[in-house]
């Protein structure tokens, strides 16, 4: 075996050693004040929880007190795409863009506004509301659109 092959296996080796011995079984007081404590606890405590569905008492959605304006469920749940036009919503305001809609009847758009058309969900997503908030917001928006 040459010279350098055997420096060679001397200084793994003594790595090895000398590495082995730097793991001692012996325990380093680590003192840490309140303040460092408080701090790795936070740092160390999980992001969050698993919950599982059937864990959870799943609450029915809030019922107004009593029946809302139509004026106060379009400023909540309708204004968003009918003052802009979003989704190709009729503006409120703009009697041109009700006029086709007029002429297929107060019914019809009624059902159309409960039960959703094209672009627009059920309800305009109030599913909290009532058929007749839904329709006295209906003749709000017409009302406003003459």
């Amino acid at each position: 075996m040459s010279q350098l092959k055997k420096a060679g296996i001397v200084a793994v080796a003594l790595t090895l050693v000398l590495g082995v011995a730097g793991c001692s079984s012996e325990k380093e007081e680590l003192n840490l004040t309140a303040q460092q404590e408080k701090e790795m606890s936070e740092r160390l405590a999980p992001a969050g929880k698993v919950v599982l569905e059937k864990d959870v008492a799943v609450a029915a959605p809030a019922v107004a007190a009593g029946p809302r304006s139509g004026e106060d469920v379009y400023n909540k749940s309708c204004t968003a795409c009918h003052s802009t036009g979003a989704a190709g919503a009729p503006k409120v305001g703009v009697a041109a863009d009700w006029t086709a809609r007029i002429g297929q009847g107060l019914e019809t758009l009624y059902a159309n506004a409960i039960n959703g058309i094209r672009g627009m969900p059920a309800k305009g997503l109030c599913m909290n509301c009532s058929e007749d908030e839904v329709k006295a917001t209906v003749d709000y928006m017409l009302e406003q659109s003459k």
